[in-house]
C-alpha cells in the first residue's frame, strides 16, 4: 500500500513541476522582446524563415546567419489545435529579414527550447 502512495504522490510531483515549465512559455503577449539565437544545424527548425529562391526572388540575400542576435518583437499569437502556439514576429529596429521579408512566423515553444529564441 506504501508503494502506491509513493507513486502516486511521485507521478503527482511531476506532473505538477511540467505544468509549471509550460506556463512560463504560454505567457507570450504582443509585444513581447526576444532576441534571435544560433540554430543547433545551419538552419532553423521552429522559426519558418523562408527558403533561398523565394527570398532571392523578392530581391533579397539568402544568408541564414544574418538573423543571429536580432532583436524581434512578437506582433501576433495564435494557438493551433494541436496545442502549439505559432507567433509572427517582426524586427524590433522595423528592418526586413534578408531584405525581402517584413514578418516571419515561428512555433515559440520549439524555438525558446531549442534556443533559436532567447528571452531578453
Amino acid at each position: 500500500m506504501i508503494k502506491y502512495i509513493l507513486v502516486l504522490l511521485f507521478s503527482t510531483s511531476i506532473l505538477h513541476a511540467q505544468n509549471n515549465s509550460e506556463r512560463i512559455v504560454t505567457d507570450v503577449e504582443v509585444g513581447d522582446v526576444f532576441e534571435i539565437g544560433k540554430p543547433e544545424t545551419n538552419r532553423y527548425k521552429h522559426i519558418d524563415f523562408p527558403r533561398a529562391n523565394f527570398i532571392i526572388k523578392r530581391g533579397g540575400i539568402a544568408n541564414y546567419k544574418h538573423p543571429e542576435g536580432k532583436i524581434v518583437v512578437v506582433t501576433a499569437v495564435k494557438e493551433k489545435k494541436d496545442g502549439s502556439i505559432h507567433v509572427k514576429i517582426k524586427r524590433k529596429d522595423s528592418g526586413r529579414f534578408f531584405g525581402s521579408h517584413t514578418v516571419v512566423s515561428a512555433d515559440i515553444k520549439k524555438a525558446v527550447a531549442a534556443g533559436e529564441l532567447q528571452t531578453r
